[in-house]
């Protein structure tokens, strides 16, 4: 089948166009390239336009009227990025997605899998989560991520359009073969960090927020591979009716939590990284960052 993957010259998108690729299907890559790498894409069926444009929506729908379901995986992501400029990220996370999803049913495609974030999550007793609990989004982004659910949702009872939000925690990693990954000359992510001090790039590695309510006083996080997380998404694809009704009780909504069930501190990790890299690497401690919070595992 076919399916339109918005973001899909980024990251995550474009792992999940791989793995679409591999289990038969085709996606339709559909990126503005400012944050996306057109490398990513390679000679998949590409158009370049932002999620906004009408006019390219609708040339795609008509050169691909197939296309069978929408994942939508194009936003902003950084969190003290949005503290930062949290126009940018209401302007691209909400009022674009807004017009997307409101075009998408017009354009004859009712399915939608949608990327949402486990920053939603309030923090609890225990940073055990499930899709039930409570939600208390602190950032910007959190919140874009939040009231596009509630979008959804509320699109999925008034018009023609089924929707599922995946709540992401952690990704991480590469594509097994390498053919996508997180490049970044300036990481935020931990794992990226962390190789730049091991390369020398950077002199050291901060410990952001020591004295959260966790084992050890760092963040919790619950770090999922990109690769299972984009055959999460294929799964969700292929089962899209079979998954909407054990994840919601509309039946036209739902929402499913991608994490391992694994809570690991940042303290832990990165012990972890100096195991497996054989060495010890400079890291110091420093106060959490705005939007941060202490974190949560599925």
């Amino acid at each position: 089948m076919k399916v339109l993957v918005t973001g899909g010259a980024g990251y995550i998108g474009s792992t999940i166009s791989a793995a679409l690729e591999e289990h038969g299907h085709t996606p339709v890559v559909l990126d503005s390239l400012i944050t996306g790498r057109r490398q990513f894409v390679g000679d998949r069926i590409f158009y370049e336009a932002d999620i906004a444009d009408n006019a390219a929506l609708s040339q795609v729908f008509k050169d691909h009227p197939d296309i069978h379901c929408t994942i939508h995986c194009a936003a902003l992501i950084v969190v003290p990025d949005s503290m930062e400029r949290p126009y940018n990220y209401y302007r691209e996370n909400v009022a674009k997605s807004l017009e997307l999803f409101k075009a998408l049913p017009d354009l004859g495609c009712h399915r939608v899998v949608f990327s949402s974030s486990a920053s939603i999550y309030d923090v609890v007793e225990g940073f055990i989560v499930t899709e039930s609990s409570p939600l208390k989004p602190l950032s910007p982004y959190a919140r874009t991520k939040y009231m596009m659910e509630m979008v959804l949702q509320d699109f999925s009872e008034a018009y023609d359009l089924k929707a599922i939000a995946l709540r992401y925690f952690n990704p991480i990693g590469a594509d097994p073969k390498l053919r996508t990954g997180l490049q970044d000359r300036n990481p935020t992510h931990i794992l990226g960090r962390l190789v730049k001090v091991a390369l020398g790039q950077l002199p050291e590695f901060q410990i952001t927020g020591v004295d959260w309510p966790t084992r050890d006083g760092t963040g919790i996080r619950d770090y999922i591979h990109v690769w299972d997380l984009a055959q999460a998404h294929v799964r969700a694809v292929e089962r899209f009716d079979t998954a909407i009704a054990g994840a919601g009780d509309s039946g036209s909504y739902g929402v499913i939590n991608l994490g391992t069930g694994n809570g690991v501190t940042v303290r832990e990790f990165v012990d972890a990284f100096q195991k497996v890299y054989g060495a010890k690497i400079n890291h110091s401690e420093a106060p959490a960052r705005p939007g941060d919070v202490a974190g949560a595992f599925a």
